[in-house]
């Protein structure tokens, strides 16, 4: 617990601030149904109602709470987002650990089944499979996560390429250690600093790139809160003069920026750079 207070006082305030949003969006998201006054899709009035006591953010087109949405947005583009990620680093980090500590045919093998798939606009090639498969939160979730996971593979391989050459893997080698305990004994712990930071960044492509699928209608389905889909339904406000849309905008964008400033400050830790003063 000291070593946590001395690590928060030695950081730097943009590192505090993305620290305290991704706090706060966690609290909400796990506290949800607490914290709003209406289920998250109960109809509780007219379509499009103003900022008022009853309705403190208004209404969507259906006549939903609006803040009783972005909430629930909160827990269920986060939740998902991370659970992608997640899965992302499992298939990507761990086909790019073997394919550096097996080498060979192997490494190109799986190096080159990763290039053609990134050779294909990842939006456009995730459009295509969620049309034909479906776009129920599993489907989504695997869709993407693999998707991703060929970014993870580049970068585990990358970094894990300068470990499997160092003598300490090789004297595993000689021991005769398993394949599987020279990965999560010596080449997975001495990789983890980039892949760490690594996670965070695709954490927020994964959570931008859902909302986007969200905004075009192949994300999350209605009657699912969404802070994507949530922009769709009310653009028609911004006509009006209404910033109402503009919220989950920018509830995007404030865990986006927060969680880019814990991820630099997690970089700079362990880059082993120091502060000039």
């Amino acid at each position: 617990m000291k070593q946590l207070v001395k690590l928060l006082k030695s950081a730097p305030p943009t590192a505090i601030f993305g620290l305290l949003v991704i706090v706060v969006y966690v609290f909400v998201a796990f506290f949800a149904p607490v914290l709003t006054p209406y289920g998250e899709s109960e109809i509780v009035g007219s379509e499009f109602e103003p900022w008022g006591e009853g309705f403190v953010l208004g209404t969507d087109n259906l006549g939903r709470d609006m803040l009783t949405r972005l909430i629930y947005g909160a827990r269920n583009t986060i939740g998902i987002a991370f659970a992608t990620t997640c899965l992302a680093f499992l298939i990507g980090g761990f086909f790019g650990l073997l394919a550096t500590t097996l080498g060979g045919w192997v490494d190109q093998v799986l190096a080159r089944v990763v290039d053609v798939l990134m050779a294909i606009p990842t939006l456009i090639f995730a459009l295509l499979i969620l049309t034909i498969l479906g776009t129920s939160i599993p489907v989504l979730i695997v869709v993407i996560a693999v998707l991703d996971s060929t970014r993870v593979f580049r970068l585990a391989r990358a970094v894990s390429m300068n470990v499997v050459v160092l003598d300490f893997v090789e004297a595993a080698r000689l021991r005769g250690e398993r394949i599987w305990w020279i990965i999560g004994r010596e080449v997975l712990p001495n990789s983890m600093p980039p892949l760490v930071a690594e996670f965070g960044l695709r954490f927020c492509f994964v959570f931008l790139f859902i909302s986007a699928l969200s905004f075009l209608g192949l994300g999350l389905q209605p009657p699912t809160a969404d802070w994507g889909s949530m922009v769709r339904d009310n653009a028609t406000l911004i006509t009006y003069g209404d910033i109402t849309p503009l919220l989950p905008a920018g509830a995007i964008a404030l865990l986006t920026v927060g969680v880019n400033f814990v991820v630099d400050w997690f970089l700079h830790k362990t880059s082993g750079l120091r502060d000039e003063h």
